[in-house]
């Protein structure tokens, strides 16, 4: 009995690892080019891996579709702690705001492939709040003890602001015009002289 437990517990082998990752980025790119009924097989085919591994590793297809955009939400909480480690406070929240611009392009993208998953999308953003809210409340917090932001912004607002900035999301350039109210944000979050 204890060895089971054990046995569940361990940490994946390094190619089930490398599998695993490698079948997330391309059902990614699938589901933003066919949606959610992206063929599962070519998936498997594209990661170059068998049937049978993309099933070990996502029983269903709104296993995969939940992982794809949890793996999104990962990326960007973990961003926040890299940018923080290596650039100045300003510049980190920045950098941040920009990943999150690219992220909403994903959510975008992928929103069709969501709005499959059992329960809609409103169970899977629900579980990735705390994630990015903590992640934005973080850079914020950051900015201000260094005075390069106002004491004042509340960190809610500015990821409301962000989202409003990245739900734009209308034409073709919709990217470049959300980078540019994200320099607007920046430069509005400063302190005032």
């Amino acid at each position: 009995m204890a060895e089971k437990r054990s046995a569940a517990r361990r940490k994946p082998r390094t190619d089930a690892q490398r599998n695993r990752k490698r079948i997330l980025e391309v059902a990614k790119e699938a589901f933003t080019q066919s949606g959610a009924d992206a063929s599962l097989d070519e998936i498997a085919k594209q990661a170059d891996v068998g049937p049978g591994t993309l099933y070990r590793h996502f029983a269903t297809r709104d296993a995969l579709i939940e992982a794809v955009y949890h793996t999104e939400v990962d990326k960007l909480a973990a961003a926040q702690r890299e940018l923080s480690a290596k650039l100045p406070p300003i510049a980190a929240l920045r950098a941040w705001m920009m990943l999150f611009v690219d992220y909403i392009a994903a959510k975008h993208i992928i929103a069709p492939a969501l709005n499959s998953v059992v329960g809609g999308p409103s169970r899977l953003y629900e579980s990735s709040r705390a994630k990015v809210g903590g992640a934005v409340e973080a850079l914020v917090k950051r900015a201000i003890k260094s005075g390069e932001i106002r004491k004042d912004l509340e960190s809610f607002d500015l990821l409301r602001a962000l989202i409003g900035v990245s739900n734009v999301a209308t034409g073709p350039e919709w990217q470049q015009s959300a980078r540019r109210l994200v320099d607007i944000l920046i430069h509005g979050s400063r302190p005032s002289n």
